[in-house]
């Protein structure tokens, strides 16, 4: 029994199609069929029943799949074990933010690709927060205040934030100084969300209004700066701008509460040696350049 056609099968179990998983594959979907019907053909059984919409497992199926991704993890230990110290290969696939992704963490993913030539590294940027079992994540970077999840999550360093407008906005507006005078001004949202703030040790929250909403931090910056209202922003994405004096913080009282950044990865299986170096090398990463993550 080939080893592929065990990975192909629970690539598309998991994707719920054939399309879909040869898109995660990187594979025509000829082949991935092919490899479907190879390995039933070997089980004599029926594993997927093919309908216009994708793929749905047969009973046979989903016993079959808790098998067949066991042996795939099993394999990908074993051939980490034998392989020189330190080197990696096989595929990972990391999903992150598009906000701080692409400038904050993806010199990370560079760093570990050069020094790992036999490791295929698959990054895919979004600010939605994906279903990493679905979608054949191995692990995913995530900033902020985690939700309660069935994901493992390893913490690899501190986000600090401010509130912030354009000197513009001050001047027409003025500039808050308690929670309570921040509920009369235009924020700068990403969607229905409560901005928790401290006094102390104390923790207050309200819940801002505005009409001015996006689910990406990058955007939220430029609107501030365009003079549209407040943002709670993470001061690594505002430096440039408040040292240049486009942003000015404001509420400086009551700094919003801090968050932090994530490694999480799916449940109920050992981190692979891929996912526990991308995360050792993250830690460094905050460690070593603390100037990217302070306050601004």
């Amino acid at each position: 029994m080939d080893t592929e056609d065990l990975q192909t099968f629970v690539e598309v179990a998991d994707a719920g199609g054939i399309s879909a998983a040869a898109r995660r594959l990187g594979l025509s979907k000829s082949i991935v069929s092919r490899r479907l019907f190879k390995l039933e053909a070997e089980l004599g059984v029926q594993l997927l029943l093919r309908t216009t919409r994708g793929a749905a497992l047969t009973e046979a199926g989903v016993t079959f799949r808790e098998h067949a991704a066991r042996i795939g993890v099993e394999l990908d230990m074993a051939r980490e074990t034998m392989l020189p110290s330190g080197k990696l290969r096989g595929q990972l696939r990391v999903a992150m933010p598009l906000s701080l992704g692409p400038t904050h963490f993806a010199p990370v993913l560079a760093e570990m690709a050069h020094g790992n030539p036999d490791l295929q590294l698959h990054a895919s940027y979004s600010d939605r927060f994906v279903d990493l079992v679905a979608e054949g994540f191995d692990c995913a970077i995530r900033v902020g205040h985690l939700p309660d999840s069935n994901l493992i999550a390893k913490r690899i360093g501190p986000i600090t934030g401010s509130f912030v407008a354009s000197p513009d906005y001050v001047k027409r507006h003025g500039a808050p100084e308690t929670p309570e005078e921040l509920l009369t001004h235009e924020a700068l949202m990403q969607g229905t969300e409560s901005w928790k703030m401290t006094d102390g040790d104390r923790i207050i929250t309200v819940q801002p209004q505005g009409r001015f909403k996006a689910d990406n931090g990058v955007a939220l910056v430029a609107a501030a700066a365009a003079g549209l209202g407040i943002g709670c922003v993470p001061d690594c994405l505002i430096h440039d701008l408040v040292s240049s004096g486009r942003l000015v913080p404001v509420m400086t009282r009551f700094p919003p509460l801090s968050a932090a950044a994530y490694v999480v990865r799916p449940s109920g299986q050992h981190p692979s040696q891929k996912v526990r170096v991308l995360t050792e090398m993250l830690i460094e990463h905050f460690r070593a350049n603390p100037e990217l993550w302070g306050r601004a």
